[in-house]
């Protein structure tokens, strides 16, 4: 089978298109039929070696955290899934990943893909929409009738997390670039701010119960959204190499969130999607032969929004 892999970590010339064996799945594995992956920040940092502390990977190395394909083998003791099934799932971190034809998946974190939705765009969901839901729910605890601030809405996660604190009834201020503010308006945001144009705590004008925060701003800037939360609410940080703020004298917690592999949410994500109540964004279709330059162009910060990898 073809797939992409890095034999050395370094810039993104080490990924090569090569061809490797199809792997055969052990007790509890399935393999699937890649339709297509997805490039997330996270594939750079693993792929230049900045991640193998808390991501070691075996090299040669498959990225690709993201998957949807169809189940073509199960390893022993696999129930619930069949040869033919349509899934998605996120990966682990330190195992091979979907930039290839084929890959095999622990069953335990596949979900039945999307009905609607093109199989290869499903593989824009599963790890920014975990990442928003978790953020939103697991650790913001985020209510109907709350205020949420979420800071750098313009991403892919971001186009997740607006949609789900809307679909939960919260007010969403979000900051954007006049690039994506549209798109950041289309998603449900009750009020957009400029971030190029205007400090972000000089334009929130009440505090909110949630700020998350999704950009790698400032220190200063980041520091400073704890001021603009309420008394016993939370700031959810993403960008994990600056710790979140927290605010003890008023009950302000700071969380730092490391997105995890959960089957059930993604299975309510999923329905979410199948009922119209949440979309599936591709900025760009990408052909897997094409992976290295894809990450050639996010080093340069010319990549905006979900690129889905297709096989």
């Amino acid at each position: 089978m073809k797939a992409v892999r890095f034999h050395d970590y370094g810039d993104p010339d080490v990924l090569r298109y090569e061809d490797v064996e199809v792997p055969v799945p052990a007790a509890g594995q399935v393999r699937v039929r890649v339709a297509a992956t997805s490039f997330n920040s996270v594939d750079g940092n693993i792929r230049g070696g900045f991640m193998r502390g808390p991501i070691p990977v075996e090299l040669p190395h498959t990225p690709g955290l993201d998957v949807a394909g169809t189940v073509d083998a199960l390893g022993d003791g696999v129930d619930g899934l069949a040869v033919g099934d349509r899934v998605v799932g996120f990966l682990p971190m330190d195992k091979p990943g979907a930039a290839a034809e084929y890959v095999l998946v622990p069953a335990d974190v596949l979900t039945t893909a999307p009905k609607d939705v093109p199989l290869a765009d499903a593989a824009a969901l599963p790890l920014v929409a975990l990442t928003a839901y978790q953020a939103l729910f697991d650790h913001g605890k985020l209510t109907a009738g709350q205020r949420v601030l979420i800071n750098g809405a313009g991403g892919a996660v971001g186009g997740y997390a607006v949609q789900l604190a809307k679909e939960a009834g919260a007010h969403v201020i979000a900051t954007a670039s006049p690039r994506s503010a549209d798109a950041v308006k289309a998603a449900g945001a009750d009020e957009v701010v400029d971030h190029t144009a205007t400090g972000v705590t000089a334009a929130v004008a009440e505090p909110v119960d949630v700020a998350l925060n999704l950009a790698p701003v400032d220190p200063a800037e980041l520091a400073a959204l704890v001021t603009l939360v309420k008394p016993g609410g939370v700031v959810v940080n993403t960008t994990v190499w600056m710790p979140a703020p927290s605010d003890e004298d008023r009950g302000v917690r700071g969380v730092d969130l490391f997105v995890r592999s959960d089957a059930a949410q993604l299975a309510k994500l999923v329905a979410l999607v199948d009922a119209g109540e949440l979309r599936v964004d591709v900025a760009e279709r990408v052909p897997l032969a094409e992976l290295a330059a894809l990450h050639a162009r996010a080093a340069e910060g010319a990549v905006h929004g979900k690129v889905v990898v297709t096989v």
